[in-house]
This record gives structure tokens, sequence and C-alpha cells, in this order.
């Protein structure tokens, strides 16, 4: 193997100066160049009809078009590019500077004021619907709430599927009146 690299040594080195990598050096398409003259010596086959000499060109030439193509298609840009939320802008966290996770805003539903005011409208909804809703609606959307079908639900209270989807669309108005004669605050725009 030695001798081979030896021997096509001059010849990968002439084959890569004619390319040129985007963002890297003449070196780098040599390596790639070298590494596909080791696949041409791994899957020569004497059998088939070509030279070694111009297997290895083949092998050589892709290997390192390959790599042209590859560098070429910025899918690594994203990750070589990223500016990272937990070091500040010297690159070390100080007192002084603030990182970018420190300035973006924190989770809504972690905010107590955010906790506090979707348990009052859960609490007002669950009022409302024990008000409201008639037996059979209540059973329906308790068993629509545990991921039944209609199928199922339908089986279960005796009735027809038509019935459990009449029942889920009273409730979905009684729910949809219940909300609007409230001033629901929209917790996504804050």
């Amino acid at each position: 193997m030695n001798r081979i690299v030896e021997r096509y040594r001059s010849f990968v080195r002439l084959k890569a100066s004619s390319y040129f990598l985007v963002g890297g050096e003449g070196e780098d398409l040599f390596q790639e160049g070298l590494i596909g003259l080791v696949k041409a010596v791994r899957d020569y086959r004497p059998d088939r009809e070509a030279s070694f000499r111009s297997f290895v060109e083949l092998c050589v030439t892709r290997q390192i078009i390959t790599a042209i193509k590859t560098a070429a298609r910025n899918k690594h840009t994203p990750l070589n590019t990223y500016i990272s939320f937990s070091q500040t802008r010297a690159g070390a966290n100080s007192d002084q500077e603030m990182s970018l996770a420190d300035v973006l805003a924190g989770d809504p539903v972690n905010d107590p004021v955010t906790q506090a005011i979707s348990a009052e409208e859960l609490g007002s909804l669950i009022e409302c619907l024990g008000s409201v809703l008639s037996e059979l609606e209540a059973q329906v959307l308790t068993l629509y709430l545990e991921g039944r079908s209609y199928e199922e639900i339908a089986e279960l209270l005796d009735c027809t599927p038509k019935t459990v989807d009449n029942a889920l669309q009273r409730v979905k108005r009684k729910v949809g009146s219940h909300l609007e004669g409230r001033e629901v605050i929209d917790l996504s725009s804050r």
C-alpha cells in the first residue's frame, strides 16, 4: 500500500491542484484525493476491463468532486455559525454582560400571573359546565376527554354515534358562549 501511495502521490497532487475548495486549502483536496486512492485500491477488480491507473483516476476525481460539492451544500452552516445562548458576546460568562438566555423571555406557563389566570379561567369553565350541561352532555364530554371514539361512547351510553356528535356540538356551543361572555385574556400574546 505504501508503494502504491508513493507511486500515485504526485498524480493525486496534480489532480487536486486543478480544483478549488471554497473555505478550504489545497491540502484538503489532496487529502480527499488520497482517500479516493485508498478506495481505488480497496475496490479495484482486475476482472473488469479497466486498467488500475484509469480506475485510480476515476476514484480520485470523484472523491475530490464529492468533497467540493459537500462543502458547497452549506449543510452544516447553521451549526458552524450558531450563537450560544449561555455564553456572552465576549465568550465567557461575566456578571456585567447578560447572555442571550438571560435576555430571552421565559416560558409563559411558568409565569405566576399566567398560572393564576389560567387556574381562574379553568375554575370558571368547570363551574359553567357543571351548571349548563345536561347529564348526557356531561357523560359524553367525560368519555370524549378520556380519548374514546364516538362509536365507543355510543356503545357505553347505549345511543347512536350521531347522538354523541350532536351532544359534543352542543357542548362546544355552550363553552363558546361561556368564553364569549367572559373577557378571556389571550395568554399567548403576552
